[in-house]
């Protein structure tokens, strides 16, 4: 396991950074694809995010102060990139986070991609009617089984409010996943 610290160093330094840029990438690409997955939906919008996720990190790494662990950084770039995303592809088709949001989910069932089963499906509809903010905790404690306080890190929220939040998304998606 490389130390994070030691990983950071090199990342700044301009002789090693591109080969600890490589070896970063491939620390963190398949997580941060999934975390990235499950906030857009769509594969190539993921891919499309994660590209501008690593290529502002690779921008930005010089301005990394280690105030947080590397990956919650990470974690925090992914996430602002990929609402962002999803609040551009909602303002070009004029719709509003609702309406992009189903638009999501109608797009993940024709997803080559997508390899869920139904019940999988009805989880991401159920996940869909939850506000932005539920949806990131509940899909980073349950996909990603992150800590809360992790969480906290990437999301600079308390943890008490982030149990409240995955508490009241769980009962949510449990009343939609037992409707009729």
């Amino acid at each position: 396991m490389i130390d994070e610290n030691q990983l950071i160093a090199q990342l700044q330094s301009q002789d090693q950074k591109n080969h600890a840029f490589k070896k970063l990438i491939s620390l963190y690409k398949e997580r941060l694809y999934w975390h990235i997955r499950h906030i857009v939906k769509s594969h190539d919008d993921a891919d499309d995010v994660l590209q501008n996720t690593f290529i502002k990190v690779f921008k930005n790494i010089d301005n990394f102060k280690g105030e947080s662990k590397l990956y919650s950084w990470l974690y925090r770039i992914a996430t602002n990139e990929a609402l962002t995303h999803l609040k551009k592809n909602a303002k070009r088709l004029n719709l509003n986070n609702e309406e992009a949001n189903s638009l999501a989910i109608n797009n993940l069932e024709s997803d080559v991609y997508f390899e869920g089963e139904e019940i999988q499906l009805q989880l991401q509809k159920a996940i869909a009617t939850l506000p932005e903010k539920q949806q990131l905790v509940f899909n980073m404690k349950y996909f990603q089984d992150l800590k809360y306080s992790e969480i906290s890190e990437i999301l600079e929220t308390s943890e008490g409010a982030l149990k409240a939040s995955y508490h009241i998304a769980v009962k949510k998606i449990e009343t939609y996943l037992t409707q009729d």
